[in-house]
């Protein structure tokens, strides 16, 4: 399948414009990603029709808590990223190409099937997720057209490190996106990422700006990203920047991957990185990866009620209706929120 958003140059080499390494590729090799080669001067995706994972999950795993609570979202990815987090939850499939020779797996999918199976399974919702969806943007881009056009909302459960073309090309069928702001440190991205963090400040504001939908996820790692200082700029490029009704959600660190010399994330800083998050002004702010934990419900920023009462990815009761707190009115930011 020929790649979306690449440019040729000179002695059959490409420029590829997906992500903002903007990977200049030789003949015969690969982008950073290891998904996208460049055949003898055109670039060719290689996942395009290879899924490597695909479930029914409920959208508050993504996590998505703002978008039709309570429904199911058929979640789909394919091998690789474009990012080399040392903490990656999903790293033998994201780093699958990078960590094994180029290897790429997975099984034989099509837009129209994946749309069909979506609706014959009740999902509200497609989400591109587990690994990086820019990745297999072609898939993502062929399959939300069809998703739309069947009624079906489309999420992205992203690093946010694609150009601002790529999100152009995408935005009239995205209706939502988690983006991971993993640290408000650029030494933190390249550190730890082989990143960098103005990119990513830059898609979250241009996602904005298109309308897409968008909540926050920063995984809290002990030592790394939890400096106060460093989380209350965080909070306030999110309110300020962003918008005070964007939902930032705290997720709790354990060990993997090339990251296994930290200690899980203690419930104190997930609960004062909370704290900072409202007194910056932020509507929704929670904590995830706690069992048991409250900190996944959802409250009237207006009154205080308690709107959306959740255990774990289960929604145990819903007082919002037509979008809007039962007890006061006020109306509650997302998507088909009751």
């Amino acid at each position: 399948m020929e790649a979306m958003l690449y440019q040729k140059e000179e002695a059959k080499t490409v420029r590829c414009g997906l992500c903002h390494h903007r990977c200049r590729i030789r003949p015969g090799k690969r982008g950073r990603c290891h998904v996208r080669e460049n055949r003898d001067g055109r670039l060719v995706s290689l996942v395009y029709d290879r899924i490597i994972s695909r479930n029914i999950d409920p959208i508050e795993k993504k996590p998505m808590f703002h978008m039709a609570p309570g429904s199911l979202s058929y979640s789909i990815a394919t091998v690789g990223c474009n990012l080399r987090c040392r903490f990656c939850q999903n790293a033998d499939i994201a780093q699958m190409p990078t960590d094994r020779e180029g290897l790429i797996m997975g099984n034989h999918a099509t837009p129209e099937e994946i749309v069909e199976d979506a609706c014959r399974n009740g999902c509200r919702s497609i989400a591109y997720t587990y690994t990086e969806p820019t990745v297999y943007f072609e898939l993502a881009y062929a399959t939300a057209r069809l998703a739309a056009a069947a009624g079906l909302l489309n999420v992205f459960v992203t690093n946010g490190f694609m150009t601002p073309e790529a999100i152009d090309r995408i935005a009239p069928f995205l209706d939502g996106a988690n983006v991971d702001l993993k640290a408000y440190s650029d030494r933190f991205y390249r550190e730890y990422c082989s990143a960098a963090l103005e990119p990513v400040r830059q898609s979250l504001q241009h996602m904005k700006a298109a309308g897409i939908f968008v909540e926050i996820t920063t995984l809290l790692i002990p030592g790394c990203n939890d400096d106060r200082n460093e989380l209350k700029r965080m909070a306030a490029f999110i309110a300020n920047d962003l918008g005070r009704e964007t939902p930032w959600h705290l997720s709790r660190f354990h060990p993997t991957y090339r990251m296994t010399d930290r200690p899980p994330t203690p419930l104190r800083s997930l609960m004062e990185a909370r704290a900072i998050g409202l007194a910056a002004g932020l509507r929704y702010v929670y904590t995830g990866n706690v069992p048991g934990d409250e900190g996944g419900n959802t409250y009237c920023y207006s009154c205080g009620e308690g709107l959306v009462e959740r255990f774990g990815f289960s929604i145990s009761a819903n007082r919002i209706k037509n979008g809007r707190c039962l007890h006061c009115g006020t109306p509650i930011d997302g998507i088909e929120m009751g």
